[in-house]
Formats: C-alpha cells, sequence, structure tokens
C-alpha cells in the first residue's frame, strides 16, 4: 500500500490517521504541493490522480494495483476493506450524522480554504494578504459555528460519542490548519475539547504533519 500525500496536506492528514488507527502500513510518498510549480501537476503524478491533489492512496486486490483518491472515499474503503477499528457508528441515522459531520468540514469548510483556491485568489483576483486572510478565517468560522452545535448535541469524549469517527478524522487537520493561520477558536469550547482528547491518542500524534519525513 501507497499513500502520495504532503506533510501540510489536512486531506492526506486525514487519512494517515485512519491508516494509523487501523495499524496498516503504507508507504509514505511526498508529493511537494510547492515546489516546482507543485509536484500534483507532474505528468506522473497525474496519470493517478488527474485531480491534481493528495491524497491517492495504491492498494492491490487479486486483480493487480488500484488507486483511490479524495480522502474520504479513501476512508471509507478503508474502514470496510479493514475492519477494525471502525469509524462509524452501527446504526444508520448515527452513520449519516457522523458522515454529515465530516462532510461539513470536507465539503464546505476545507475547500474553499485550501493551497490552489488561495493561491488562485492571490495570483488571478489580486486579492491582498489581509483579504485572504479575512477570506480564510470567514469560511472556517462559518463551519465550526454549525460544528461546534453539532458537538453539542451528539458529542461525548469525541466529535460524535466517546468513540473515534470518521468525523474526527477531519476535525483534527482542521482545527491545525485553524490555528496555523491564526482563527479565534475562543468562541468553540467543544471543538476544541475534542481536539486536545484526540491529540493525546498516539495515532493522531504519528499523523501530526510534524512528524511526517517530508516537513519542512
Amino acid at each position: 500500500m501507497k499513500l502520495y500525500g504532503y506533510w501540510r496536506s489536512s486531506a492526506a492528514y486525514r487519512v494517515r490517521i485512519a491508516l494509523n488507527l487501523k495499524q496498516l502500513d503504507a508507504e509514505q510518498i511526498s508529493v511537494h504541493l510547492v515546489k516546482n510549480g507543485g509536484e500534483q501537476h507532474s505528468e506522473d503524478f497525474v496519470k493517478l490522480n488527474p485531480q491534481h491533489l493528495v491524497p491517492a492512496l495504491v492498494d492491490s486486490d487479486e486483480h493487480g494495483e488500484f488507486c483511490i483518491t479524495q480522502s474520504l472515499a479513501i476512508i471509507e474503503y478503508l474502514d470496510e476493506r479493514y475492519v477494525q477499528a471502525g469509524l462509524l457508528p452501527q446504526k444508520a441515522k448515527y452513520r449519516a450524522v457522523v458522515r454529515a459531520m465530516a462532510q461539513l468540514i470536507a465539503c464546505e469548510v476545507h475547500p474553499l480554504d485550501n493551497l490552489r483556491v488561495l493561491q488562485y485568489l492571490v495570483n488571478e483576483m489580486d486579492v491582498n494578504e489581509d483579504n485572504k486572510m479575512k477570506w480564510y478565517h470567514h469560511w472556517i468560522h462559518l463551519g465550526f459555528a454549525a460544528l461546534e452545535a453539532q458537538i453539542a448535541q451528539f458529542g461525548g469524549k469525541y466529535s460524535f460519542g466517546d468513540s473515534v469517527t470518521l468525523a474526527d478524522l477531519c476535525l483534527v487537520p482542521q482545527v491545525y490548519n485553524a490555528r496555523r493561520f491564526n482563527v479565534d477558536l475562543a468562541a468553540y469550547p467543544n471543538i476544541v475539547r475534542v481536539d486536545a482528547a484526540l491529540n493525546e491518542l498516539e495515532a493522531f500524534k504519528l499523523a501530526a504533519p510534524e512528524a511526517q519525513h517530508d516537513a519542512t
């Protein structure tokens, strides 16, 4: 198994956590998102992922190697194929709740604040640094306000009850990024509490950006 990622990619961060929780070994292959105009645009990588994005997971079965893209699809694939340390509740309605919490981050917040969007704002729209940060903070606050309410309703020790779920794998990388860009998290005590509890777990510590071989 191979995981193509980048130490600061929050989407790859999610997958690293899943691999650690399930105690799966994967060769970590760095795709530098900035150097040389972004290695995700290289001919070889685009053959793996035509979206020019990390992560990309290469696994194999009786038919040979295959590649899966999109972090949530990768994580759900891992959860279905490698059933240890399941990441979704048993009841269908609660699986839907956890997926909704995860998608709030992965589909609503993260895409608006990721590297290629911020680069486009600066390089193509002539947005200055102050306004770029206003953009970033706006979408974080909008998403975190909703997530805070969901954790208040469904949370326990973690985002949903007292077991680690898919929602937690999305929460921690997004909080990491929010802190990196100096977002004030005072209005989100549930998010901060859950993030602190999760970061005590070895699987999360080992997946942290600074713990990666390509961290600079």
